[in-house]
């Protein structure tokens, strides 16, 4: 099976009721860890790399790891995605170079701006085969070249929502219903609005729901990172059975990003620390990749049920 988008899978989950998963890679460990476990899952899975990520592993290098993936794992469905695309030029890069997926992260302009700047990207992917998701209202937090104050977050406007897809035919919206970027996502009681995700989903019933910033942050990994030599004290995520009730709920796709960096740097931290001799990077890139598959595998089985949706 080649490089898919996002349409069939996306489908899919609205007429199963299950979240696709999308994990973000920066480095071969990382992928071969995603795909290992959606393979041994039978789900579906979305490999996606913001622009921050690109630069880092370098845009040839990701598409040439991207077709081993697929050449090791003919049977589940693919796709490559950009992650909060900042610009139409970025976004046309990745068309080019192969991307199944693309997003445009407008949500840091006003209302017309962003749909302006939405339908371009738009007409320019579609040309080319490739699906586009959008962001309508702003998360808080941190996460690569994304930066958000609380005090500037907004929740996603159903009304809104429908005019904004209605102009420039996204193939999938990210929505703001409470979640944010990075390992600091809540202080006191974690708290979704579903309310906000339910009006949504009658006002457009066909479109694929994404929600971003939704990393678990899970407490074990960051005990890890903390046991042996990190400090992130109180990093604090959207709990699973949140996110189990989103994906059940009409969310189609729900990022991953911060549980997968947790697992790796404990990982990592683990070894170096009970093994001060070892500077083979196998010797401790092994456990990370094998913890990060773990992780993947739990989130796929446990919180999103892609299990066998492939």
């Amino acid at each position: 099976m080649a490089l898919v988008t996002t349409k069939d899978m996306f489908a899919k989950s609205m007429n199963e009721n299950f979240a696709v998963g999308a994990f973000n890679i920066n480095n071969m460990e990382i992928m071969q860890a995603i795909v290992d476990a959606a393979a041994e899952e039978n789900s579906p899975v979305i490999l996606q790399a913001s622009s921050s990520a690109i630069k880092y592993a370098r845009v040839n290098y990701l598409m040439k790891m991207l077709e081993a993936a697929v050449e090791e794992h003919p049977n589940i469905p693919i796709a490559i995605h950009l992650d909060h695309g900042p610009d139409f030029e970025t976004c046309k890069m990745c068309v080019d170079a192969g991307f199944t997926s693309v997003m445009i992260d407008g949500s840091k302009y006003d209302f017309e701006e962003n749909v302006a700047l939405t339908k371009q990207v738009v007409d320019y992917a579609h040309s080319h085969g490739v699906v586009v998701e959008a962001e309508l209202g702003k998360l808080a937090g941190i996460e690569d070249e994304v930066n958000v104050d609380a005090k500037d977050a907004m929740y996603t406007d159903p009304i809104q929502a429908e005019d904004f897809v209605k102009r420039t035919g996204c193939d999938s919206l990210a929505i703001a219903i409470g979640t944010s970027h990075g390992a600091y996502k809540f202080k006191g009681e974690a708290k979704l609005r579903f309310d906000i995700l339910k009006e949504i989903k009658q006002r457009i019933p066909n479109t694929p729901i994404v929600l971003h910033g939704a990393s678990t942050v899970i407490p074990e990994l960051v005990d890890m990172c903390n046991k042996y030599g990190g400090n992130i004290p109180g990093a604090k995520g959207v709990p699973d059975e949140m996110l189990y009730e989103a994906s059940h709920s009409g969310v189609s796709k729900i990022n991953v990003d911060t549980d997968l960096r947790l697992a790796m740097t404990g990982a990592i931290r683990k070894v170096l620390a009970e093994e001060p001799n070892v500077f083979d990077p196998r010797k401790y890139l092994t456990p990370a990749r094998d913890l990060i598959k773990q992780t993947v595998q739990h989130k796929i089985r446990d919180v999103f049920g892609s299990t066998n949706k492939a």
